[in-house]
């Protein structure tokens, strides 16, 4: 569509009386630090940002939109995001993270802006937990739009997959209920589609009886155990649903601020989360230790609400780039030239994620949604922080680094795709049938494309 071009005044007065959260204009502290994110690279730079402090007020900052026809976009509260909206509205929904537990229904009410951690927390004193994943301050909400694919996900699935109930504001600025007996076609659609169709208030979702875990990782110097992406392929053909691994190998500096066995070496470090007992957990991960010595090991039992840990992830913003793939298998061949070309050697930092799916993942849902499911095994991304001016190299070596995984791709995981995606991108994740389906809906829902979500499905998208 084209832009329609409408100053901050105007949108402000758009604005004015319908929100009880404040609209914050450029020029302003609150305006810059409300158009980033945990992603620093080519901030929003919208016409005004309303921080939304209700359901109430998403409706209307969607409906002033819709009436001036300018575009409308939703803060990541993850790590992703899409093409920077330039003018419009963004609504931020970092004040809404609120959760509600209902043990005995065994399910949380989660508001837009809440993140993983606001769930764990709720839920450990019940005994349950989320299908969070490997970052607690990463949003729930986007992340299960998404399909979210985290440390429980070969014992339960996706995180969509446990969906009950959302509550969505559609692009016309009208609210609606989405499950399994009301508005189906979008329950369906919000459920691994993202967020193309409108913008979510809220979630009820499943909890599961979930309290403790052994996790952890161990740490280990590629220089010293070049094969250890390939021991760790080969140990989780061995391994039960009920664990779910992945290996991230990145070049650790030479800094006093971190743990003097790391400093100054290229590091893979396998990541364990195993929902079963601690004494069965340290058996079945005894065969990777025969990869050689750990410069580190964390593994424990731990309360699911230090599953932070078994990642431990830096939540410090930054700006950076990512491609993902799944694939069928990890070829032996293509994980060793990884493993040589992503360290330090490499032009720009390579953060490389190998992470473990099949189990509960391959099996349909009860109640049928849009994740891609079935064929692939693994996911590998590359993640590179970036300045401005490295873009385009930080792009041609993600590519370079994946190209020899080609003959075992099966798709990709937009929840790992940190950065705007291609019509190429967005097909690899879906079914061709699903992918047609959602572009419909999106056309139907938003005729004149005001939405702007990270990964956006359209009739483009659903074309070839």
């Amino acid at each position: 569509m084209s832009e329609t071009i409408i100053d901050s005044a105007a949108v402000a007065r758009a604005l004015k009386g319908r929100t009880t959260g404040p609209v914050h204009l450029p020029g302003t502290d609150a305006y810059t630090a409300a158009c980033t994110g945990y992603q620093l690279r080519a901030p929003h730079r919208p016409a005004a940002v309303v921080a939304a402090q209700s359901a109430e007020d998403v409706r209307a900052a969607v409906a002033a939109a819709a009436d001036l026809g300018v575009p409308v976009a939703v803060q990541a509260t993850g790590h992703g995001r899409g093409a920077p909206l330039e003018g419009g509205v963004l609504i931020s929904t970092a004040a809404m993270d609120g959760v509600r537990v209902d043990p005995a229904a065994g399910t949380a009410w989660v508001e837009a802006g809440a993140p993983w951690r606001r769930v764990i927390e709720a839920a450990a004193p019940h005994g349950l937990a989320p299908l969070s994943g490997s970052m607690p301050g990463v949003g729930a909400v986007a992340y299960t739009l998404g399909g979210g694919v985290g440390l429980l996900s070969r014992r339960y699935g996706f995180a969509a997959d446990h969906v009950r109930r959302l509550e969505v504001v559609t692009p016309d600025g009208r609210p609606r209920t989405a499950s399994a007996q009301s508005e189906p076609e979008l329950f369906w659609a919000l459920r691994g589609g993202g967020g193309g169709f409108g913008v979510v208030t809220g979630m009820e979702i499943d909890l599961f009886p979930v309290e403790r875990i052994y996790g952890g990782a161990l740490f280990f110097d590629t220089a010293r155990a070049p094969g250890v992406v390939d021991a760790w392929r080969r140990w989780t053909r061995t391994v039960p649903e009920e664990l779910t691994s992945a290996v991230t190998m990145l070049p650790y500096p030479d800094i006093p601020q971190l743990p003097e066995p790391l400093r100054g070496r290229h590091v893979a470090k396998v990541q364990i989360a195993y929902t079963g007992p601690a004494q069965e957990g340290r058996r079945l991960v005894e065969p990777l230790r025969a990869v050689g010595e750990p410069l580190l090991d964390t593994l424990r039992e731990l309360p699911y609400a230090e599953s932070g840990a078994v990642f431990d992830e830096p939540d410090r913003p930054h700006g950076y780039l990512s491609r993902a793939l799944l694939l069928e298998d990890v070829d032996p061949a293509a994980a060793a030239d990884l493993t040589k070309r992503s360290g330090p050697a490499a032009p720009l930092m390579c953060v490389v994620g190998l992470r473990h799916l099949g189990g509960a993942l391959d099996r349909p849902p009860r109640v049928p949604n849009a994740v891609r499911r079935g064929g692939a095994a693994y996911c590998v991304s590359v993640l590179s922080p970036v300045e401005p001016g490295q873009e385009d190299t930080a792009r041609s070596l993600h590519a370079d680094l994946l190209a020899p995984f080609a003959a075992q791709r099966a798709g990709t995981l937009l929840n790992f795709s940190f950065g705007p995606s291609d019509a190429a991108t967005v097909r690899a994740a879906f079914d061709p049938a699903d992918l047609a389906r959602l572009a419909a809906l999106r056309a139907r829902l938003d005729p004149a494309g005001l939405l702007r979500p990270n990964h956006p499905v359209g009739p483009a998208h659903a074309a070839g």
